[in-house]
């Protein structure tokens, strides 16, 4: 089995690997460079637990091919926050009670960012359409789609 050279950003820092053929980015970001933030949840796309953006735009990393991320930028959630300071959504989350165990809220987050990056106001049903393809069993959803809304700064259904 050959190995392949890849270097890419990671949360804005320089990073470099050798990846087997065919090793996805989630298993490369777990086991190669120890960024436990991306869940492994279904290994088959469907639950967005894995979710990270590559060039801003997400990816679900259980699907996507390591070597493809040669010299592009890796934004997982270990890079959101600034040091002790959180990233807006971050602590929308926390206010809005948007995480329970906590197993989603990797993958939510990195779709709720790339949307909010996108579309700073969006609306509500934007913001479902950014989070339908993420996975959560125990919220109800509600209180994530309020937390991105505040994390936007307009109105919850708790602030009206």
């Amino acid at each position: 089995m050959s190995k392949t050279p890849v270097q890419f950003s990671l949360n804005g820092s320089p990073s470099a690997v050798f990846v087997d053929d065919a090793q996805n980015l989630l298993d490369v970001l777990r086991r190669g460079v120890g960024d436990l933030s991306p869940k492994y949840g279904c290994g088959q796309g469907t639950c967005g637990s894995c979710t990270v953006l590559i060039d801003g735009e997400p990816h679900l990393s259980c699907l996507t091919l390591a070597e493809t991320v040669e010299g592009r930028a890796v934004e997982t959630t270990n890079g959101l926050a600034t040091g002790p300071q959180l990233h807006a959504l971050q602590e929308a989350f926390m206010e809005n009670f948007a995480a329970q165990c906590g197993y989603c809220t990797p993958g939510m987050l990195m779709a709720a960012k790339a949307l909010l990056d996108r579309t700073p106001r969006p609306s509500r049903e934007e913001v479902i359409e950014a989070i339908s393809g993420n996975i959560c069993r125990c919220t109800g959803y509600e209180p994530i789609i309020d937390a991105i809304m505040a994390a936007s700064g307009q109105p919850t259904r708790r602030t009206g």
